[in-house]
């Protein structure tokens, strides 16, 4: 007998890849590049990021691959992590942009293989946080009990599971120790609860803070760090298996060359969320991929489901 769940979650799953092509084939082959089947690209907006906004963060530099290859691409944004790993499993979208945890849900299914890492400073990693207000009273993980707690999206690597998983190794269970949970959504959203006071505690990436500092969306003067993870792996680009050979190698040619290509600037290098970075790198690694996972393989599903629960509960 088929649950409701699973029922429910076969249907999501058709409303997203509908979302992306009208007549989908699930044993369809994936586009080619050309013209007539250019590549489809599904987007993630982050740090509270708009359709237009992130389309304009990457045409740059796709639209400089499609001159120096010859292959196509058609850029979509999906509005969640769910959707676009959807896409991609449907066969909807032959390429997408993931966060690591997000990434190995597709890896899972065989659906994705590493596409390129951005590169900043030297390196490919990032790091996630547990920020506090500086009058919550919080000066360790331990402090958090009894604290409103903001988290961002359920599958959101640093705004969820690697915060989550810090508090768990450091005694504290959320889900039952937090006074209050806000499923805020995104990291833009955690760091605003923080900086209004509508909570005391929450996960974001270092990037996105620095991102809202700059652009004076917060005060720093507000927060404190709690805790910072071990490096992560910045979000991967990730192409479907099923891609041809050949477009794959040029496509990991073009990505480690694009910042030299004619007629893009250093500005135009974007990353995910918008973010300024150097260049991209298709020497990436599944072992260091699959090796993150473990700073959150304390967050299973049963904890995601209690975090949902006492968020309900607010």
């Amino acid at each position: 007998m088929i649950s409701k769940r699973n029922t429910l979650k076969t249907l999501t799953a058709l409303a997203v890849a509908a979302a992306f092509t009208p007549s989908l084939s699930f044993a369809q082959v994936q586009n080619d590049g050309s013209a007539n089947k250019p590549l489809r690209v599904v987007l993630i907006p982050a740090d509270g990021g708009t359709e237009d906004g992130t389309k304009k963060d990457f045409q740059p530099v796709f639209s400089a691959i499609t001159q120096a290859t010859g292959i196509n691409f058609d850029i979509k944004v999906g509005q969640s992590y769910s959707a676009a790993v959807e896409a991609m499993c449907s066969g909807a979208a032959d390429i997408a942009f993931y966060g690591p945890a997000t990434y190995l849900q597709a890896k899972a299914r065989d659906c994705a293989e590493l596409l390129a890492l951005a590169v900043r400073g030297g390196g490919s990693v990032y790091y996630s946080g547990i920020f506090a207000r500086k009058d919550a009273n919080v000066n360790s993980i331990t402090d958090i009990k009894g604290k409103r707690i903001a988290l961002g999206d359920v599958n959101s690597t640093s705004s969820f599971n690697v915060p989550v998983a810090m508090m768990m190794q450091g005694g504290v269970k959320p889900w039952a120790d937090a006074k209050t949970v806000n499923m805020a959504g995104s990291h833009a959203n955690v760091l605003n609860a923080l900086n209004e006071g509508l909570s005391d505690v929450g996960g974001a990436s270092f990037d996105s803070f620095e991102k809202a500092v700059n652009a004076k969306a917060i005060d720093p003067n507000k927060f404190k760090v709690v805790a910072k993870s071990a490096p992560i792996p910045y979000p991967p680009l990730a192409i479907h298996p099923k891609v041809n050979a050949d477009v794959k190698a040029k496509l990991r040619t073009a990505f480690d060359t694009v910042h030299t290509m004619p007629g893009i600037t250093k500005d135009q290098i974007r990353g995910y969320g918008g973010t300024r970075v150097d260049a991209y790198t298709s020497k990436v690694s599944e072992e260091d991929m699959a090796n993150a996972g473990k700073l959150f393989d304390l967050v299973t599903e049963n904890v995601k489901q209690d975090l949902m629960a006492k968020a309900s509960k607010r």
